[in-house]
Formats: C-alpha cells, sequence, structure tokens
C-alpha cells in the first residue's frame, strides 16, 4: 500500500512538478471556501438541508474534475438548479428530489451518448456575452443576502448601519488584498491571500462579524448510499420526469456555456460530449448518496482559474478539502467571515463581466446589441435556459430575416430573346414570398430561362417555390426551364421536372439536405473542414 502511494506521488511530481502542484492545490483550496457558503445557501434555496448541498458540491465536483471535459472548471450544487427544485421539495418531499436528481443524470447522460453537447456551438456570440453579463449580475445581486438579517417576522431586513459598514469595508480589505497579491506574486493564489488576511484581521482585533458557521453547521459524516424512497409508480414518474428534464436541460446548457467560457479564458479546448456524461454520472451518483444534484459553477470556475489552476488536479483537490471541512475542518472554517468571501466574489463579477461589450456594443449591429442586453436581462429577470433559449431564438429569427433579404437577380437576354433570371442568394422558407415577386410569367417572352447556378435550396419550402413558379409558366402557355439545379431537386420536382436543364458537367453534385458532418464531432480537434456532404444549391 505504501508503495502504491510512494509511486503514485513520484508520478505525479514527475508529470506536474511540485510548483504546479502547489498551484494546483492552492487553488483547490480556496475553491473549496468558497463553495462552503454557496452550497449552504443554494441548500437553503431549494429546501433541503446544508449537508444535502455540500455532498453534491463534494459528489459532482470530484466526478466532474476526474471525468469532465473542461480540466480547471469546477461544478457542484447552483443556484439556478436550486430555484427549480424549490416547488418540488415543498410538495413532494427531498426523497422526490434525489429521485429526480436521478434521472436528471440519466438524462445528461443519454445526451452525452448522443452527442448532443455540439450544439452548443450555435449558440452566437451575443448570447455568450449576455450569458456572461447576466450571471455577472446575479452573482453580485446575491451577495446583498449577506448584508441581510433576520427580522423576526419571517423577512430579512439589510443590517444596522455599523455592521453594515464594517462588513463594507471587510469585504472591500479583502479585494484590496486580492488586487494586490496579483500584482506582486503567483506563488499564492490572489483570492485565498485575501480570505486569509481578512480572517486575520477579524480574528485578531475580535471583531463581532457574521462568518460561516452563522449560516449552518458544515460538521458531518460521510456521505452513505440510500436508494431514493419513491414508489415507481406512473403517477411519481409524471411529477419526476418534467422538473428531470428541466434541470437535465439547464445543468448542460450552464455547464457547456462555462465550457466555452474557461476554454476561451485558457486558450484551450474542451469536450462537450465527454462533460455532458460526466454531469450525468455525477447526478446519478449524487442522487443514490443524498445529495441536491449540481452543475458548472461560473463563479467557482474563475477563482480557480484566476487562481492558477488549470488541470484535473485542482478540482480534485477542491472536492477533496470539502470533504475534509465537513469531516475534520468545520471548527476552523465556520470562523471565516462572511465578507472575506463576498470579497472574494465581488472580484469574480468584476473578472467576468465582459467589459468590452459596453465599449463596443455601439459598433455593433443593433440586432446584436438587442440580443447582448435582451439575454443579460432574462438572465438576471428568469434563469439561465430561458435566456439562452431566448437569446438563439431571437438570433435565429434576425438572422433568417436577413438572409431572406438576400436573394437577388440578374436578367439578360439571349441570344434568341430568351429572358434569363440570374439568381444568387439562398433559397428556403424566409426568401419564399421575395423569391416569387422576382417574376412576372404573363409579360415575360415566351421563352424563359432560371439559373440556379448562385443559388442554394436548402429546404421543402425552396422546392415548393420553384414547383409552384413552374406549374404558373406552365398555365400562361410560356415554355420554362430551369438550369443547374441538383440531382437531389430535380428528383423532388413534380411539375417542374420536365422543364429542367441537365448538364452533367455543370451540375452541381449537391445534396438537398444539409449535413454537418455527422460523424465529425466538433468538440475534438480534426484537420480539414469537417463536413461530410457539401451545401444543397
Amino acid at each position: 500500500m505504501l508503495n502504491a502511494v510512494e509511486n503514485f506521488s513520484n508520478g505525479l511530481f514527475k508529470k506536474f512538478g511540485f510548483a504546479r502542484i502547489r498551484i494546483e492545490v492552492l487553488a483547490g483550496l480556496t475553491v473549496a471556501m468558497a463553495l462552503v457558503p454557496e452550497a449552504i445557501a443554494f441548500a437553503f434555496v431549494a429546501g433541503v438541508t446544508p449537508l444535502s448541498g455540500l455532498y453534491a458540491a463534494f459528489i459532482v465536483g470530484l466526478i466532474t474534475a476526474i471525468f469532465g471535459g473542461r480540466p480547471g472548471m469546477i461544478s457542484g450544487a447552483t443556484g439556478a438548479l436550486a430555484v427549480v427544485m424549490v416547488s418540488l421539495v415543498a410538495n413532494h418531499g427531498p426523497e422526490y428530489l434525489f429521485a429526480t436528481v436521478v434521472l436528471m443524470g440519466v438524462i445528461q447522460m443519454v445526451a452525452g451518448i448522443l452527442h448532443l453537447g455540439k450544439f452548443i456551438r450555435l449558440v452566437p456570440y451575443p448570447v455568450m456575452l449576455g450569458f456572461v453579463n447576466g450571471l455577472a449580475i446575479v452573482i453580485f445581486m446575491a451577495q446583498f443576502e449577506q448584508f441581510k438579517v433576520a427580522d423576526g417576522n419571517g423577512g430579512h431586513s439589510w443590517m444596522a448601519r455599523p455592521d453594515l459598514l464594517m462588513m463594507l469595508g471587510l469585504a472591500a480589505l479583502t479585494m484590496v488584498v486580492i488586487w494586490g497579491t496579483s500584482k506582486v506574486t503567483k506563488a499564492v493564489p490572489a483570492p485565498l491571500m485575501g480570505i486569509l488576511v481578512t480572517t486575520g484581521v477579524v480574528l485578531g482585533f475580535g471583531l463581532d462579524v457574521r462568518n460561516v458557521g452563522d449560516m449552518a453547521s458544515i460538521a458531518g459524516g460521510l456521505p452513505t448510499f440510500s436508494v431514493p424512497n419513491v414508489p415507481l409508480t406512473w403517477e411519481n414518474m409524471m411529477i419526476i420526469l418534467p422538473h428531470a428534464l428541466i434541470l437535465a436541460a439547464i445543468g448542460l446548457i450552464e455547464s457547456l456555456l462555462t465550457l466555452n467560457l474557461v476554454s476561451e479564458i485558457t486558450e484551450t479546448h474542451g469536450k462537450a460530449s465527454q462533460e455532458c456524461m460526466a454531469q450525468g454520472g455525477a447526478n446519478i451518483i449524487t442522487g443514490f448518496f443524498g445529495g441536491m444534484g449540481g452543475c458548472a459553477m461560473i463563479g467557482q470556475s474563475m477563482i480557480n482559474v484566476e487562481s492558477g489552476g488549470r488541470t484535473r488536479l485542482a478540482g480534485i483537490a477542491a472536492a477533496l478539502f470539502l470533504l475534509g471541512f465537513i469531516l475534520f475542518g468545520s471548527n476552523l472554517i465556520e470562523m471565516i467571515p462572511l465578507a472575506a468571501l463576498v470579497g472574494v466574489m465581488f472580484m469574480v463579477v468584476i473578472g467576468t463581466f465582459a467589459w468590452s461589450s459596453l465599449r463596443i456594443i455601439h459598433r455593433i449591429p443593433l440586432s446584436d446589441a438587442f440580443v447582448l442586453v435582451l439575454v443579460s436581462a432574462v438572465t438576471v429577470l428568469t434563469d439561465l435556459a430561458i435566456a439562452v433559449v431566448v437569446g438563439v431564438v431571437v438570433s435565429t429569427l434576425v438572422l433568417a430575416w436577413k438572409s431572406s433579404q438576400n436573394l437577388h437577380t440578374r436578367i439578360q437576354i439571349g441570344d434568341e430573346g430568351e429572358k434569363i433570371y440570374l439568381l444568387d442568394g439562398s433559397l428556403y422558407f424566409a426568401s419564399v414570398e421575395s423569391f416569387h415577386a422576382i417574376f412576372s410569367p404573363r409579360e415575360d417572352p415566351d421563352e424563359v430561362i432560371i439559373d440556379f447556378l448562385g443559388t442554394r435550396v436548402f429546404d421543402t419550402s425552396g422546392l415548393q417555390a420553384i414547383d409552384s413558379l413552374a406549374e404558373k409558366y406552365k398555365r400562361v402557355g410560356k415554355n420554362l426551364r430551369l438550369r443547374h439545379l441538383s440531382p437531389d431537386c430535380r428528383a423532388l420536382l413534380e411539375k417542374a421536372g420536365d422543364l429542367m436543364e441537365v448538364n452533367v458537367i455543370e451540375d452541381p453534385q449537391y445534396g438537398v439536405a444539409v449535413d454537418y458532418g455527422a460523424r465529425f464531432d466538433a468538440e475534438e480537434p480534426k484537420t480539414g473542414p469537417g463536413i461530410s456532404k457539401p451545401l444543397a444549391r
């Protein structure tokens, strides 16, 4: 046993080196300290015990750190999931939540197996900026709860002025220490130094301020295996399934967007499908061990990145430190002032918010600026999943509208007096009306040619538009010829079938259906364009 541990240690030091291991472990320690109040707070929101949130942070964090598709990313219990869990726990109890978390994990694993994670590439950049800015605002607003106390009537009110000023002063001290440390040295993570200095000031001067222990005790034992006590009936499945689908979607969207953000910051690549599998497996196990489930956490991921964490070791260390706090170090962790952790999160907000978006918002297209602001607002007012879906839908509609206006034509008169329409652009559902507006069958000469060499037909609506136009020319007795259509188009057109010119040398060999590489997974870089079949004409 000792030899195995020694060999593992030697291999670890050989792979990373002492300096890198020190940075990763200290980054993990910093993240673990910041995870404690977050996990407790989200457990309260969901209506479960603090240990349920802490166990979720430990199990999800450990499994995704080992098997996830993005080294350096931190996962745990999150507020985005907690707000969906509230009604389920309130109406049916925590056992239903644990069963839902298991099913949520199964759904996420299926998404990973089907490589659905690659569809995250469809999220436009303005939506990504809106997500980042909205989440930064949410993190900022969430810290206000630490400045409130119970008012005795079941609600909360702001602290007394002296206590409020003390909290703000200590938070500001933490931020100054973090900023100064980052300028002086990289040997110690700046957020960790901020926490240690502020904690030392509070303990040294005996200041009476709120600490982690005032939220709840984090002392506990190892999580124990237990099958959720929920009878397997159709009625119960109809209760669990809708919540599981929503939680799975929110968890994957937040995780994959965080993966993209961390990848962009570190200039490395992540694997979306692998992350889906890891998130799913982690939530299945969490549900069987009394955890509330979780997903990637952008705040803690940013703390890790800013602290120098770049490998799986930091995430593993964070999870193990968190378990150590629960088992052995609860008394020490509970002494950390909440003001220090608030200061750390304020610095995370500053580092997360895309300040560049404020500088470029007046220079980018108005539609992109609108999507950016819209996604930020919806993230703050509702939740991340709805915000991203709204952003993608609006961006798609804007793109469809712009593309529908880009169908143009040039008209030529042939040697024999025939009229030739040279089309250029995309023909699909949004541009059908523009397509029909180009032609005048009654006014055109007896011989008409439509050249599709510069046009791509993307869907059935485009094919139906061509078919309908051919019928109009046929009804007025005009001779219409369709040139440079792909074989797929010719095969699918009915009324225009005998009007098309076929030129095996010039006609494009494109398919109508678009296949962006069913076998090509963009999460893993490959050479070549990665398109198995060209676009249709």
